[in-house]
């Protein structure tokens, strides 16, 4: 195959931290090229040099065997390289259309000749499967929609070579699928895709060759017909990793919360909950499995007191709870693990351990006076105990949280959560988007927090990951319990069943 693209011992420093070191990759046109490595492997800080949001300390990019300097994300552009974030980059107020033109200066027209666009653009889309409503605004579509109109957005620029990072991580499966779909048009288009991924399966799936990044460097590029999943996880994280096999609670002791008849938006049937039944005991996972978008995170804002429910009654343990309220719900001593870490869980701009004592501020370990005054040295302490208990990786505590890898925020949700010694903990898709390490870390802290006597409502759209940690499993479909089932030995076809509205 011929070469597209080359990058030769590309280094990149902050500091004296070394984020990339001699990193050399080599993608060819028409192929899936994926990047795997842990969280803080270096993958994006690589990607960022490729599209120009990085200059590098040292090292070369050439494209079809020309050295080029992209020192921009319009020379990126005009070169052909087009980039889909895992966190979208579209602006909310505006049309699906007026997202895609938007920046685009292809001639020099005083007016945008708005039809000509559209027909354009609704030719490329149907070229390559990418269903799209043009007149809609942003705000209105589903996250799948919303990846397809990134991907028009770059193929409308010009993208000859197109880098997805964890383009899978807020897709259902059925999403995915599409869009591995869409993946094939544009390779059979000689058209080439970096993939960046931490799902050992769908990588095996859609990828031509792998290269592998551990702390910043080079491992290994593999061939798919060279790689399995072990030894993928084995070279990403440097040890062989031992597979989370966790025993299963059968007896349930008092009940931590309690649901009877909990109703909330009852005409959506997407978003909203309708005569929501269930518990939770003490010392119990119990999963809630289904297609993401079936009033999972309604179930999660109810239980955490962030939305008042339009009927019914929830207790935590024998109390009936009158006020929803986050602060009622923490003061009831319930943790929550945000669906959403960046938008719901930290706060970018703030330090790693002014995030890790957000919840505590209070507290006289922190502060004189209920908040007044912070105990700034004891807080430095603490932020250093859990960076080292919970192996969050940061130069320091005073580091910008918004500047960690998504593994590393999420241990920094987990240790601020956790330490609280909750009775009730609410995990929204806990391992979303994190490697393989990062994910097996984040279920041994919760199984050891369950051990300990925390029950924990575990809400995720990974069915592999609710199978593996909880105790029982309820599935969830339209807003609706559709099954209960023991989490030993489950019966994983009456469950899937049940996901898809087939229950019997």
């Amino acid at each position: 195959m011929k070469e597209l693209l080359r990058m030769e011992n590309m280094t990149k420093k902050f500091g004296e931290v070394y984020a990339n070191k001699d990193i050399n990759l080599i993608v060819t046109e028409g192929e899936v090229h994926t990047l795997l490595g842990e969280n803080g492997a270096g993958k994006s800080t690589l990607m960022n040099i490729l599209i120009g949001l990085y200059q590098p300390s040292q090292g070369d990019i050439y494209l079809r065997g020309e050295k080029v300097k992209i020192d921009s994300p319009s020379k990126a552009v005009k070169l052909g390289i087009g980039m889909v974030h895992q966190h979208f980059m579209l602006v909310e107020a505006l049309t699906v259309f007026e997202n895609i033109i938007l920046g685009i200066t292809k001639d020099r027209a005083v007016f945008i000749k708005k039809d000509a666009m559209k027909e354009d653009i609704l030719k490329l889309a149907d070229k390559y499967g990418l269903d799209i409503e043009l007149e809609k605004p942003v705000t209105e579509i589903s996250v799948g929609a919303q990846q397809r109109v990134e991907i028009l957005k770059a193929l409308y620029r010009g993208a000859e070579l197109l880098i997805l990072d964890e383009p899978t991580a807020a897709l259902t499966d059925i999403e995915a699928e599409g869009l591995f779909r869409i993946i094939k048009k544009l390779t059979a288009e000689m058209k080439s895709v970096i993939f960046i991924s931490h799902k050992m399966r769908e990588v095996l799936k859609i990828s031509d060759r792998i290269t592998i990044l551990r702390a910043g460097q080079t491992i290994v590029t593999l061939e798919k017909n060279k790689a399995e999943e072990t030894k993928l996880a084995n070279l990403m994280i440097g040890r062989e990793l031992v597979s989370g096999n966790y025993k299963k609670v059968s007896k349930i002791k008092e009940h931590i919360l309690s649901m009877e008849k909990v109703s909330f938006n009852k005409s959506s049937k997407h978003n909203g909950i309708t005569d929501i039944t269930l518990t939770v005991g003490k010392g119990e996972i119990l999963g809630i499995a289904g297609v993401d978008g079936n009033g999972q995170s309604q179930l999660a804002q109810v239980a955490t007191g962030v939305i008042t429910p339009d009927s019914g009654k929830v207790y935590l343990k024998t109390e009936k709870v009158a006020k929803f309220v986050p602060a009622e719900f923490i003061g009831s001593n319930v943790s929550h693990i945000p669906e959403d870490r960046n938008k719901m869980g930290l706060i970018g701009k703030m330090s790693v351990k002014e995030n890790l004592v957000l919840k505590s501020m209070e507290k006289d370990r922190i502060s004189i006076g209920k908040g007044l005054f912070l105990k700034k040295k004891a807080i430095t302490v603490y932020a250093n105990e859990m960076k080292n208990k919970y192996d969050i990786r940061c130069a320091s505590v005073d580091q910008e949280i918004r500047n960690l890898s998504g593994g590393n925020q999420q241990k920094i949700v987990l240790a601020r959560e956790l330490e609280e010694e909750p009775e009730l903990l609410v995990a929204v898709h806990p391992s979303r988007g994190l490697d393989i390490g990062a994910a097996k870390y984040v279920h041994d802290k919760m199984i050891e927090s369950r051990d300990k006597g925390c029950g924990i409502l575990l809400i995720s759209a990974d069915f592999d990951e609710v199978l593996k940690l909880s105790d029982r499993i309820a599935v969830m479909y339209e807003g609706k319990i559709t099954g209960v089932y023991s989490g030993i030995n489950p019966p994983v076809k009456e469950i899937s069943l049940a996901m898809a509205g087939k229950a019997n």
